[in-house]
């Protein structure tokens, strides 16, 4: 089943955490993460129906408009994101390794939904904000060709919003490097 994304991201840590609260109460949406993002920001991340998660960036963005940074909502997401996003994938370690590096939550979240329903690919990390600037990545796995074809597609998209960092595919990484990731 397809559900739908809703991102927020606020100037304030302290109304970061409010603004959650009201995003719960507002709609039946699920909690992904809220947290703090450098430099001083907050990001919140809910799932559920198109309805429910409209009705949540909609009551958020009116409440806490003063300190509204950027709302994104992106439908029918893939349901290999979402597990992704939770965090709770079983990373595949085979084939190639596609890469694509953004400078947003929302953008990464919608290059890898571009890229999993452009190939045959696996997610083998979702990687948001914490720790990385506010950056976004995803690492991709699969047969050379899916990877090259699923990073590029991302990749396009984040470059036309002018999100895209950088992107690459190692056609066989080295085993010391799966041990890392």
């Amino acid at each position: 089943m397809y559900q739908t994304v809703g991102v927020i991201e606020l100037k304030s840590i302290a109304t970061g955490i409010e603004a959650t609260d009201a995003a719960l109460k507002s709609a039946g949406v699920r909690l992904i993460s809220a947290h703090p993002v450098c430099p001083g920001k907050f990001e919140i991340m809910v799932s559920g129906s198109i309805a429910d998660v409209t009705a949540s960036l909609d009551h958020v963005k009116e409440r806490f408009a003063g300190t509204l940074i950027d709302a994104s909502l992106m439908g029918r997401i893939d349901p290999q994101v979402i597990t992704a996003l939770y965090g709770t994938q079983t990373p595949s370690r085979h084939g190639s390794l596609g890469i694509i590096e953004t400078y947003s939550a929302a953008s990464i979240v919608k290059a890898a939904d571009i890229a999993v329903k452009t190939a045959k690919v696996e997610i083998f990390e979702l990687r948001l904000s914490r720790g990385m600037g506010g950056k976004g990545i995803v690492l991709v796995t699969g047969d050379v060709g899916d990877v090259t074809a699923a990073v590029e597609a991302g990749a396009r998209h984040a470059k036309e919003q002018s999100m895209l960092n950088h992107y690459t595919v190692i056609a066989a990484p080295h085993e010391e490097l799966w041990d890392t990731l």
